[in-house]
This record gives structure tokens, C-alpha cells and sequence, in this order.
């Protein structure tokens, strides 16, 4: 028998993909997803009512640049823990000023 019996990637719809990496990751559907857009520039300058729309954009214009990505991002699994100072005689440096 010629071929694999793996299924290709190419034949995977773009949800089948995902689908596998969120249950390779072990998330669950309880978990809050957001799902952002990043690769993104926002014009910061007011440009005033006459400008070069060749160059210019008015103020709050958002472009999508050509590698733009999309972030999933698990905020149920988000570490918001701070870290904490040694406690008293627990730091122990490698070396000693």
C-alpha cells in the first residue's frame, strides 16, 4: 500500500487546525477565549481636513499590515500571580558583591 495514513494538513479546514492545537493545549470549553487581532497600525496624527490620502490617514484610522496575525489568547489559564519577595535569609546569591 503506497500513501500515510495520517490525514493530511493540506486537506484541513482551517477550524480543524485550530481545533487541534486547542486539544493538544488541553483547553476546555468552560475556558474564556479572546481572540484579538495583532500587526495592526492606528494613526496617531490629526492631519487636518485637507491631506495627501495617498500618505496620509486621519486620526484613529486603523490599517491592517500585510502580516497581520491573529492572537487566541486563554485568559481562564493566565497566570496574574505576582511574584513574591524572598522571605528572610532565603536569598542566597550565587555571587556575593
Amino acid at each position: 500500500m503506497l500513501g500515510n495514513l495520517e490525514p493530511d494538513e493540506r486537506d484541513n479546514t482551517l477550524v480543524e487546525k485550530i481545533a487541534r492545537v486547542i486539544n493538544t493545549l488541553g483547553w476546555t470549553i468552560e475556558d474564556e477565549i479572546d481572540v484579538e487581532i495583532g500587526g495592526t497600525a492606528v494613526s496617531g496624527i490629526d492631519v487636518g481636513e485637507e491631506y495627501n490620502k495617498k500618505w496620509q490617514s486621519p486620526i484613529g484610522t486603523r490599517k491592517y499590515n500585510k502580516d497581520a496575525f491573529i492572537i487566541i489568547k486563554n485568559q481562564s489559564r493566565r497566570d496574574l500571580s505576582k511574584s513574591q519577595p524572598f522571605a528572610e535569609g532565603e536569598f542566597n546569591p550565587q555571587h556575593k558583591n
